[in-house]
């Protein structure tokens, strides 16, 4: 029997993302905007396949073959002649309706490793059974042939994304190790390049090591162009090392995305819009983050568009050293009602940010008041959707220019909607009141993590010309009572300083905002939650913080001693903080459930909250933050891996709690996306049910105009790098 954590279950959520009233109220020009600028991120969003594994993308075209000459109720009479039950033909769909909507063959929330739950047999039966492989046997015994072996393993290294011996990637080389990917950073901010659309592929010359920098772009020439003065790319030593700086990772992906870009700048709303166009079209053209930082800067100044998109390698929580982007592009239409909220907190927020834990010199000079608006998502092309975003994630454009911030409010409706039989770990009586209130407080929660969150507190640089922007003569680090005494320097950035913790501990500090924050009576009056009914939203989220910590525990691996997942890891160091606490504020113990099988009970006191709770919070808060701004990485590492700690010693055995939490886990729903397509001179909206049925044709539809160049690109794109994974 296969652990159950390897792959999706039969009846994993799948819900379909409506965004069909927002799209009939655009205009014909907005409507070919969101209908271009979809196609781009959908393009795009397939460079995820060559990010995430060796096989992905070989897995994704052979799946596209198979759906693309038979629907899945097509193909269910054919899976019935080959022997399979229907239970196993359902694994299959959910199978590649997984594939699909992680973008590859690892969870993206998570990172593990998932496979089909059927028999091999059984599954090459059906592959050699259907249309597409009577149509063309040898290539499709081929594709089979590729990728069927690392479909189905699950050797110890392959159960989950990592560097070196820990793990799969393919943002380096398998020969590469983490003195690698700190070598190359450093390499990279000599040169002042960023990491964000690069890979590091290593080759060794006569015993020597040389290292192969790609940059992700459309043209594949190394020289200067289009109006250049000179290039990034070329051969330069450091440290004895030899390094080449190359342009054209995934370029036949990103000629398409720049394709698209540009049909979509005829029908922007604004000079800001087909500036930003023009600005990312140059960055995925030559591989340049400079034109992408150019692009996000008119992307701030588009204030309040009516439709909002971002795309670029933007997250880098999958990269193991977490300074490599992941591709995404989303295209979404603002919801008026929902945003007004939003505008409100923004308005607050000058009066907001005074009370959080730090002293005035830790925090923005002036707070720049960004947009942040409410979005029902159109289009999310990447490995996941997130419910709240806060772009761009540039340093030096968020401390001195701004961002935006965007809450997805179609994804927030279905992403946690919750049954009563399937909340797991709570006392009875809590269970009603958290169905409840767990939508309304989550959305206070994503509010304040992404605006007075990831929008605060400052970072002490001093730039390169040796000016700071600090003054270091007054400046007293709160926890030492002495003057800071570190800052980050030149080109040092927040994730290349704190690399392989920063996106997690930033998540973490983004949250403890959030709980913080929520106990304020102004903040819940925005959102519409007076006397009891603000009381109940501030119990529910503390109290979903808590339980969220403990179901963290799935997404750590005790094997490698490490976390999958940034956000979840962050809430399981806030369980630690609370629970730290004591005075009886949170409970968690071992029980047995009424199906005789281990279960544990979560409780917390409602009454403690505003005062243990709150003083655990603003103490915890105030470190991270101090560690932070002054580029204390050895402090802060230090400090956060003490709560990252998963043992079995002390007051709770969180290793026996993992297996309690994994016996009880629920998978995360998956989401069904509509397509847009160009019918005479309108764009229709396209929609499908919420089923893995559904998903999988949203798929082979979106890319059924060039699906053969396609997916023979791909393969090729997949062949060439092949040798550098062993």
């Amino acid at each position: 029997m296969v652990d159950s954590q390897y792959y999706l279950p039969n009846d994993i959520g799948i819900s379909a993302l409506d965004c069909s009233e927002a799209f009939r109220l655009l205009s014909p020009q907005e409507k070919m905007y969101a209908h271009y600028l979809s196609r781009a991120s959908w393009y795009g969003g397939l460079v995820v396949l060559l990010q995430t594994s060796p096989e992905s993308a070989n897995i994704f075209v052979l799946l596209q073959r198979i759906f693309r000459k038979q629907t899945p109720a097509q193909l269910e009479q054919v899976a019935t002649a080959a022997g399979l039950s229907s239970e196993e033909y359902q694994a299959f769909l959910v199978y590649a309706a997984g594939l699909y909507a992680n973008m590859g063959n690892y969870k993206s929330f998570g990172d593990t490793k998932f496979i089909p739950n059927l028999p091999e047999d059984k599954l090459k039966a059906l592959v050699w059974a259907s249309q597409a492989f009577q149509e063309q046997p040898a290539e499709m015994e081929a594709l089979w042939d590729s990728c069927s072996c690392l479909l189905y393993s699950l050797e110890n290294r392959q159960k989950q994304l990592g560097l070196g011996d820990k793990g799969i990637t393919t943002y380096f080389s398998g020969n590469c190790c983490l003195e690698d990917a700190e070598l190359a950073q450093k390499f990279l901010d000599s040169k002042k390049l960023s990491a964000y659309n690069t890979r590091l592929f290593k080759k060794e010359d006569g015993g020597k090591a040389c290292y192969e920098v790609r940059l992700a772009s459309a043209v594949q020439k190394d020289c200067a162009v289009d109006g250049e003065c000179e290039s990034c790319c070329g051969s330069f030593s450091f440290e004895d090392k030899e390094f080449t700086v190359k342009r054209g990772d995934y370029s036949r992906v990103m000629e398409k995305v720049c394709y698209y870009l540009e049909k979509a700048q005829a029908y922007a709303a604004n000079e800001n819009q087909r500036k930003m166009l023009e600005e990312y079209t140059r960055s995925f053209t030559l591989g340049s983050i400079d034109a992408h930082k150019e692009g996000s800067r008119y992307w701030i100044k588009d204030k309040g568009p009516i439709v909002e998109s971002y795309i670029g390698f933007i997250e880098s929580y999958r990269d193991p050293f977490g300074s490599r982007g992941e591709f995404e592009g989303f295209v979404a239409v603002v919801n008026k009602a929902m945003s007004e909220r939003f505008a409100k907190l923004v308005s607050s927020a000058e009066v907001l940010l005074p009370e959080l834990p730090w002293p005035q010199e830790f925090e923005k000079d002036t707070f720049l008041k960004p947009d942040f608006t409410s979005l029902d998502v159109l289009t999310f092309a990447g490995s996941g959707i997130p419910a709240g975003i806060n772009i761009p994630n540039y340093d030096d454009i968020r401390q001195t220019e701004g961002f935006k911030n965007v809450s997805l409010g179609n994804v927030l409706a279905v992403a946690y909607a919750t049954q009563k039989e399937k909340l797991t770990f709570l006392e009875e009586g809590d269970k009603d009141l958290f169905i409840k209130w767990k939508g309304p407080s989550f959305e206070v929660q994503v509010g304040l993590h992404e605006l007075l969150g990831h929008g605060s507190g400052k970072l002490f640089v001093q730039d390169d010309m040796g000016k700071f922007n600090f003054d270091q003569s007054k400046v007293i680090n709160p926890e030492t009572g002495e003057p800071v005494s570190s800052w980050y320097r030149g080109s040092e950035t927040w994730d290349s300083k704190f690399s392989t913790i920063a996106s997690s501990y930033e998540e973490c500090r983004a949250e403890c905002v959030g709980l913080y924050l929520c106990l304020n009576k102004q903040v819940l009056s925005i959102f519409g939650h007076e006397g009891q009914d603000a009381d109940d939203v501030v119990y529910i989220n503390w109290l979903s913080m808590v339980r969220a910590g403990l179901l963290g525990l799935e997404f750590y691996t005790p094997e490698s001693k490490r976390w999958r997942q940034a956000h979840m890891q962050a809430r399981f160091v806030i369980l630690r903080v609370l629970l730290e606490a004591g005075e009886g504020l949170v409970g968690l113990e071992e029980v047995t459930g009424e199906d005789g099988k281990p279960d544990a009970r979560i409780t917390l006191d409602r009454s403690k909250i505003p005062t243990v709770g709150k003083n655990a919070i603003h103490r915890f808060l105030c470190k991270l933050q101090v560690f932070k701004s002054t580029a204390d990485v050895e402090g802060g590492r230090a400090f956060y891996d003490k709560y990252s700690t998963v043992s079995d010693t002390g007051a709770h055995n969180f290793l026996r709690l993992r297996e309690t939490v994994l016996l009880r886990k629920e998978a995360r729903k998956m989401f069904v996306q509509a397509n847009t397509r160009i019918s005479g001179d309108s764009v229709e909206l396209v929609e499908y049910e919420g089923s893995a049925a559904g998903l999988i044709r949203s798929f082979t539809e979106r890319f059924q105009d060039d699906a053969e160049q396609l997916e023979s690109g791909l393969l090729e794109l997949s062949k060439q790098d092949a040798p550098c994974w062993c």
